[in-house]
């Protein structure tokens, strides 16, 4: 059944990623999870894997445009990645334990992770869309000529990377916060940073996920076959539709779905 269905989904969800930027993995996950009834281990792995395709094809053409910044790619891979990696063997951990319930835990991770990452999101758009001339205090820019700059860009990569390894979520959303509120990035290069760093990050954690044995190959491959597609003709799509109204229906969905990881039982 889910190899009907699955691609099916995940046309529409590769849509909504292309459509409004926001991340696949806050919306694939919670898809295998509720709709087809796949443990959090399996789908979280499955997701890292499907999605690395997605980023490195992304990646790839902004390389050609040449609409990337790669020395913010290049110091936030190197602490994004081991985080990672580190992130992946706490996993490790606990399935070899065996004295924690590894899905449980999953589950309320990928709930809080989305939940927050939804939150940051929903309160810079609305900011954006009530209060347009309302100023937030700036952040400190990290400057890459210098090695404080380089060490803090390592220090956030690593944190945040762990956050990615361990749930797979966030391996865009958080980042693009981060190059907005450190770096300064304007449009242009923003996206194309954001999703070559992501392909670089997701290609080392599937690695790692599939150095755990909980991929599934059944549910990567019709994630694929759906969901690359739908970026593609979401991106068209996204040139003509209104983006403020889609963002604040698709948070609203983020909310509950994350509420209701939180509190699975």
């Amino acid at each position: 059944m889910h190899y009907l269905l699955l691609p099916l989904l995940s046309f529409f969800v590769g849509i909504i990623v292309g459509l409004t930027g926001i991340g696949g993995a806050s919306l694939i996950t919670p898809m295998l999870i509720f709709v087809f009834q796949v443990p959090p281990s399996i789908a979280v792995s499955s997701d890292v894997v499907a999605a690395t395709l997605m980023k490195i094809v992304g990646s790839v053409k902004h390389w050609e445009q040449k609409t990337l910044d790669t020395e913010v790619v290049k110091w936030l891979a190197f602490g994004s990645v081991p985080g990672s990696l580190f992130g992946v063997g706490i996993l490790h951990f606990i399935k070899r334990t065996g004295e924690y319930n590894l899905d449980n835990i999953l589950l309320r991770l990928l709930g809080a992770m989305i939940l927050l990452v939804t939150v940051l999101a929903l309160v810079q758009l609305l900011l954006l869309t009530f209060f347009p001339k309302f100023n937030l205090p700036e952040l400190p820019k990290f400057d890459l000529e210098n090695n404080f700059g380089r060490f803090l860009t390592i220090t956030v990569g690593a944190i945040l990377g762990c956050l990615v390894g361990l749930t797979s979520v966030s391996s865009g959303s958080m980042f693009a916060l981060v190059l907005i509120g450190f770096f300064r990035l304007d449009a242009r290069k923003l996206v194309g940073t954001d999703i070559s760093h992501a392909a670089i990050l997701l290609l080392f954690t599937a690695l790692g996920h599939l150095s755990l044995g909980t991929v599934d190959w059944s549910l990567v491959l019709p994630i694929w076959l759906g969901s690359v597609p739908g970026v593609l003709l979401g991106a068209k799509i996204c040139q003509v539709a209104p983006q403020r109204p889609l963002r604040f229906i698709i948070y609203a969905i983020l909310m509950m779905v994350s509420w209701k990881l939180v509190h699975q039982v």
